[in-house]
C-alpha cells in the first residue's frame, strides 16, 4: 500500500468512527414526548416558550368556552362566572402578549390540540352546563398550577411577573367554580 492509500484508509476509518459516534449519540438522546393529555406536566425549570404556549391556549380556551356559555348556559350563576372569566382571561392574555413582545415571542392565537378537543366536545354537548363547569374546573386548576410553577421556577424574568399576576386571578376563579 502506498502512503496515499494509507491516508485514505485512515481518513475513511476516522470518518466512519465519527459517524458511528454521532449516530450513537443520536440514538441515546431522548425523543420529544407526545403531547400530554393534561397540561400540568411541569419540568423543574419551565421554558418560556412552553409556558407561553400553554398559558395562551388555556386563556383562549377559557374565553371561547365562556363566550359559548353566555349563549348556551341555562344557569345565571354560570353566565355570571363566564362573563367574569372572559374579562379575567383577556387581561391575562393581554399581559402575555405584552411580555411576549419584549421577548419577541407573541402568544399563539391557536388552541393546543387538547384545548381544541375540549372546546369541540363542549360545542357538541347536550348537557352544556355540566360539561362547561367540569372543563372549567379542570382547565382553571391546570392553569393555576402552571402559573404558580412558572412564577416560582420559570426561567424568564420577563414572564415570571405575568405568572405571579395570573395565579391569584385563577385561584379566585377556582374558588368561584367550587362554589357553583
Amino acid at each position: 500500500m502506498t502512503r496515499s492509500d494509507n491516508r485514505r484508509v485512515t481518513l475513511s476509518l476516522a470518518l466512519a468512527a465519527i459517524a458511528a459516534l454521532f449516530l450513537a449519540d443520536c440514538a441515546t438522546r431522548r425523543q420529544p414526548a407526545p403531547p400530554p393529555s393534561s397540561v400540568t406536566v411541569l419540568p423543574s425549570a419551565l421554558a418560556a416558550d412552553r409556558y407561553m404556549s400553554i398559558a395562551a391556549s388555556s386563556a383562549l380556551f377559557a374565553i371561547r368556552a365562556s363566550e359559548m356559555a353566555l349563549e348556551r348556559s341555562r344557569s345565571g350563576a354560570l353566565r355570571d362566572f363566564a362573563q367574569s372569566q372572559i374579562a379575567d382571561q383577556r387581561g391575562i392574555s393581554g399581559q402575555l402578549a405584552f411580555a411576549g413582545r419584549r421577548l419577541n415571542s407573541l402568544p399563539s392565537a391557536m388552541l393546543l390540540p387538547l384545548h381544541q378537543s375540549m372546546l369541540d366536545q363542549l360545542a357538541a354537548s347536550a348537557d352544556f352546563d355540566a360539561l362547561y363547569r367540569r372543563q372549567q374546573v379542570r382547565v382553571t386548576g391546570e392553569a393555576l398550577a402552571l402559573h404558580r410553577a412558572f412564577a416560582s421556577r420559570g426561567i424568564s424574568p420577563t414572564l415570571r411577573p405575568v405568572a405571579a399576576m395570573a395565579a391569584p386571578i385563577l385561584a379566585r376563579e377556582a374558588a368561584q367554580l367550587n362554589a357553583l
